[in-house]
């Protein structure tokens, strides 16, 4: 079978539960081997993992506050978590683990993204800004909204930052003048906690607090092909697998959802009881291969799960 065969069935199994983390666990990034990750969540620890040892994690480093986002970059080895303050703290894992704290936003920092040699952060004050990754200087700042902003994909061919708001809108920005180039008014009932886009950058997934996931065509205009009630909560992530074939989706009703990406139809669902998953809100997904698929949550566990597509 090719990878635009339709798929009938996946096999989700939970391979191993990781605990250690002594509140919520709310992000999830790759680290430094394929198999490696790391966490981050409300007891300030931030923790690597090594699926070659699943019983054990090991404390990289510790802030003073709970961490809602974190952002490792492999190249020059240098961690970015962000605090529900709104503090950055910079940790260059070549000199010492040692946290560096950046006061700059009044409210919690909910995501942070390489962009080549930039950092961004999206924040709870609505601000949406770029820092220098080496010197750590702010240089621009965009009051995009004047409510929470947390969900982003980036269009690197298109040359497009996207982000959803707690105001309800999707907003387009051009990196080249780090401009508004159009928005997506209401695009949700409530708040927007995640994005998501496809590799081809035409089909771009959100959801938020009205528990809808909705697909959007994404070519000379922005236009919804289809709305879909996904859960029974807020979903708080979306993630395309390595190979698009499928996407994840995470809620705070406890559950996992895996959905076929070309037809947009629902595979699986990963409950607590029937698959030994979460029993508290699922916060964010990694997926670290095809296969193998990251969840955090509420309920201070991380899950591994091995993911088989049944063609």
């Amino acid at each position: 079978m090719n990878d635009n065969s339709p798929i009938s069935k996946v096999k989700v199994t939970c391979a191993t539960t990781l605990k250690g983390h002594n509140a919520a666990v709310y992000a999830l990034s790759r680290f430094q081997k394929k198999d490696e990750f790391l966490s981050v969540g409300g007891d300030g620890w931030v923790a690597q993992w090594s699926l070659k040892d699943k019983e054990n994690g090991k404390l990289l480093a510790k802030t003073a506050s709970s961490n809602f986002s974190l952002n490792y970059n492999k190249q020059d080895n240098i961690l970015a978590v962000g605090d529900i303050l709104g503090d950055l703290h910079i940790v260059k894992l070549d000199e010492n683990n040692e946290p560096r704290k950046i006061s700059y936003h009044k409210k919690g920092i909910f995501g942070i993204y390489r962009l080549e040699k930039e950092l961004l952060t999206l924040a709870g004050d609505g601000l949406l800004t770029r820092w220098d990754a080496l010197s750590l200087a702010k240089k621009e700042s965009i009051q995009l909204s004047y409510k929470r902003i947390r969900g982003f994909a980036e269009a690197k061919n298109r040359g497009f930052l996207i982000i959803g708001s707690s105001d309800k809108n999707i907003y387009f920005i051009k990196k080249d003048g780090f401009t508004i180039q159009d928005t997506v008014k209401q695009a949700h009932l409530n708040s927007i906690f995640a994005l998501a886009l496809n590799d081809e950058e035409k089909i771009l997934l959100s959801g938020g607090r009205d528990a809808e996931l909705k697909i959007w065509s994404w070519g000379a205009e922005i236009a919804l092909i289809k709305s879909i009630p996904a859960h029974l909560f807020t979903i708080n992530a979306i993630r395309y697998s390595p190979d698009q074939r499928l996407f994840a989706t995470a809620s705070r009703d406890k559950t996992i959802k895996i959905w076929d990406s070309k037809e947009f139809r629902l595979l699986k669902v990963l409950e607590a009881i029937r698959d030994k998953g979460h029993v508290n809100s699922v916060n964010d997904l990694l997926w670290l291969s095809k296969h193998r698929l990251i969840s955090c949550s509420d309920d201070r566990t991380i899950k591994v799960w091995d993911v088989q597509i049944i063609d």
